[in-house]
């Protein structure tokens, strides 16, 4: 996948700074937007049209999980990336149905994992 366009998703102004400069270290990935709760990464996605979103599960109002399903119901081809501090064997049971591409722990969180996606 060339040129990979993230709309990155989490209520922290501290994780969006490293997942952004993590997006910027990518040659041809660029960061087209931030949303901080799960009903503005929805209508984001609607008009910046991302390849793939980094999607924190915990935000204010709906889950990163409901915006998930969201966003593919309209927008199938996105890769929706769910991240958290959780371990994986402790994620909610519909992360694993909600339809995104894969879980990474945010401490897992780096240039060669996100490489590894596309």
């Amino acid at each position: 996948m060339t040129g990979v366009d993230v709309l990155i998703v989490d209520d922290q102004a501290t994780f969006r700074s490293v997942a952004r400069t993590l997006v910027r270290l990518l040659p041809g990935w660029r960061v087209i937007g931030e949303a901080t709760t799960g009903e503005e990464a929805y209508d984001q996605a609607a008009l910046e049209r991302p390849t793939m979103i980094l999607m924190d599960i915990n935000l204010p109002g709906i889950s990163g999980i409901e915006a998930t399903r969201r966003i593919l119901a309209r927008a199938p081809e996105t890769k929706i990336v769910l991240l958290s501090t959780y371990a994986a064997d402790d994620l909610p049971p519909d992360a694993r149905t909600c339809g995104a591409l894969t879980y990474i722990r945010k401490d897992d969180l780096t240039p060669a994992a996100l490489r590894a996606l596309s």
